[in-house]
């Protein structure tokens, strides 16, 4: 009688480990694959702010690396463009900025962008879903790009308002 408690309670035993593995593979392989097609596209620069922005040399290789982001097809892909991401943005923060974007706006900018860049690189270091802060990163490097946007729309003469 003891023998047939053993021996089923071994059976009940690996029958139940292994139905838990085949489980956790199937979860893995359903969250490997990206889908890009919900994302925003990037922002339009305006001209004014073209023909500033085409002499810096490290935020047109900010601008390529940003544009492989929509080429990612899973989690891999996406690891070796946030990887070139941060590194290629971490060359423009040290760059010399142009003297219209040498402003604490752009500035601001560009670390809320740093900022869900990383956040985006440890989603996919510890695992999880990636997607909600990658939609937050495409916004923060909208709002860059368009702060270039408005400061050469900007007529305003900041001198003439301190001297008042």
């Amino acid at each position: 009688m003891k023998r047939i408690f053993f021996f089923s309670a071994m059976l009940v035993l690996f029958l139940s480990c292994k139905e838990e593995k085949q489980e956790s593979t199937a979860e893995n392989t359903e969250s490997y694959e990206i889908n890009t097609e919900n994302w925003d596209k990037k922002l339009a620069v305006k001209p004014k702010a073209e023909a500033i922005l085409k002499d810096w040399a490290e935020f047109a290789a900010l601008e390529t690396s940003f544009d492989a982001l929509y080429t990612v097809a899973n989690r891999d892909d996406l690891n070796l463009v946030i990887e070139n991401l941060v590194a290629k943005q971490n060359e423009l923060e040290e760059s010399t900025y142009p003297e219209a974007f040498n402003i604490p706006q752009v500035k601001s900018r560009q670390k809320v962008f740093k900022t869900y860049a990383l956040k985006v690189k440890g989603d996919l270091f510890y695992r999880t879903d990636p997607e909600e802060s990658v939609v937050q990163m495409i916004e923060a490097y909208n709002a860059f790009r368009n702060q270039f946007n408005v400061v050469v729309n900007n007529t305003l003469d900041t001198d003439l308002i301190l001297d008042l």
